[in-house]
């Protein structure tokens, strides 16, 4: 899968990116079943099944100089390629809206803020306080 990001990220951006990779590689310590990639650049994350490399989560922050890229564009390519989970983090306001796919596409489940916990059953070893992961 050929990844679009290219622009440069601003210092919070990047201490967030960071933050993210290193909380998801920590939860997989322990588990088999899945691996994350590492970053082509502080804007992907991704993880995938260990079986067969099959996309299972991507993780999208938001630049506010490419927000309709990031919003509708590359949605709409996670939606084509049928990815199970999706994660928009906007920086800027502190929230995570949490995709799920279903027969119609990605669907928007939650906006998670700063005061709740980013989880998900299908990656039951990830869970993550956002006021932990916001922090600058």
């Amino acid at each position: 899968m050929k990844r679009a990001c290219v622009r440069r990220p601003d210092t919070a951006t990047k201490k967030f990116a960071q933050r993210l990779h290193t909380r998801i590689s920590e939860s997989l310590t322990n588990t088999t079943v899945a691996r994350l990639f590492p970053p082509r650049t502080k804007f992907c994350l991704t993880l995938v099944t260990a079986v067969n490399d099959k996309l299972i989560l991507a993780v999208e922050i938001l630049s506010p100089e490419d927000h309709r890229w990031d919003t509708v564009t590359k949605k709409a390519i996670y939606e084509q390629i049928k990815v199970p989970r999706l994660w928009m983090v906007d920086p800027r306001y502190n929230n995570v809206e949490v995709y799920h796919a279903n027969e119609y596409g990605l669907s928007l489940k939650q906006i998670l803020a700063t005061r709740e916990v980013l989880s998900d059953p299908l990656l039951p070893n990830i869970q993550y306080d956002m006021a932990e992961l916001f922090k600058i």
